[in-house]
């Protein structure tokens, strides 16, 4: 177990400690949960009345913070708690072992090129013409198809298959069971109403430092490439159709589905369940809501979306808050409605 004390903590976050120096902490903790030897943070506010009865012997709190209470824990300022947060982790995360070569099991063609380096775990497959650079590490039953290349240091978790031809960049992360390189939905009816399949002749490149999360389906290209941009982060269960582009440091969560052909900007926030229409362009830095629908170009950055199909995030926001008070507008307007009949029979009287 990773044991460090609170001043050693302090340096390596470069923080400013306020408190017991020579403390020895085994892990992380939540701050609602805490525990003596851990050490928690404190990033969003709304967590504030925990820190006062957190049990963790270290807590990491924003340079600017400033307690209301009494509280009992050493602290540590930093400038920005959710980036010392990643540090923290990593401080305390397990070393896997990564032995370098290829195990017993494993099938590899004679044409394949694997670096010395590199580490081939149990049952993988590897098809002729694969390149596996140095310090790729391809964890079980993973199958590489023919001609696919897995740039420096990339690591393929249990079960991925990666078909041919596709290219994936250096320092990449793919989680368990994703497909990469499967056949984009291209189907053409003909005169009787039979679909025939359009052969899909492209591939997929996945760009350097991205990290494809489990169960996410990213289809080939019918031609050219699908392509996921440098340093961008897919979660579970995501589908990229066919010839889709996205661009640079773009986050995209769970259970969204991005039909064919539609380019996605650079440094965009997807929510979940978002669905996204074929053959748009969303611009750079955009905005979207969990579970919106957007089907039409979004062709001005910096933009935030929300709802189906979506709109403008704040006007949104406004229309549903007068939505809400429709059973009351409505009670209203039939007790107006009411008082009107009656002036009116009292007239006639």
């Amino acid at each position: 177990m990773m044991k460090l004390t609170a001043g050693e903590l302090a340096q390596v976050v470069g923080g400013e400690l306020v408190g017991d120096s020579s403390i020895i902490l085994t892990g992380p903790s939540k701050i609602e949960e805490g525990g003596d030897g851990t050490v928690s943070f404190l990033a969003n506010m709304k967590y504030e009345p925990h820190f006062y009865t957190c049990t963790a012997s270290v807590i990491i709190v924003d340079r600017n913070f400033i307690p209301k209470q009494s509280y009992s824990a050493t602290i540590i300022k930093v400038d920005d708690v959710y980036q010392t947060v990643s540090l923290l982790l990593s401080q305390f995360q397990k070393k896997e072992d990564n032995s370098h070569g290829i195990h017993g099991s494993a099938i590899c063609d004679d044409s394949a090129s694997i670096d010395k380096t590199a580490s081939i775990g149990p049952l993988c497959v590897i098809e002729a013409g694969a390149i596996i650079e140095a310090g790729v590490i391809l964890k079980a039953q993973v199958y590489i198809g023919a001609n696919v290349k897995i740039s420096k240091a990339s690591i393929i978790y249990p079960g991925v298959r990666i078909y041919n031809d596709c290219q994936i960049g250096q320092n990449c992360v793919i989680h368990s069971n994703t497909v990469i390189g499967s056949d984009g939905f291209g189907f053409a009816p003909d005169e009787a109403g039979n679909f025939k399949k359009v052969p899909q002749l492209g591939n997929v490149i996945v760009e350097d430092n991205v990290e494809i999360g489990s169960n996410t389906c990213i289809d080939r290209a019918t031609m050219g490439s699908t392509i996921i941009g440098e340093g961008s982060k897919l979660d579970n269960l995501i589908q990229i159709a066919h010839n889709v582009r996205i661009g640079k440091n773009t986050a995209i969560a769970a259970q969204t589905g991005i039909a064919g052909s539609s380019k996605i900007g650079s440094y965009c926030f997807i929510g979940g369940q978002v669905g996204i229409a074929g053959h748009l362009e969303i611009a750079d830095h955009t905005k979207i809501q969990a579970q919106s629908g957007i089907g039409t170009n979004i062709k001005e950055k910096n933009t935030k979306w929300y709802g189906s199909p979506a709109i403008d995030y704040f006007t949104y926001l406004r229309a549903y808050s007068e939505f809400s008070k429709l059973p009351e507008l409505r009670k209203k307007v039939y007790s107006i409605a009411k008082e009107i009949e009656e002036n009116k029979d009292h007239k006639e009287l």
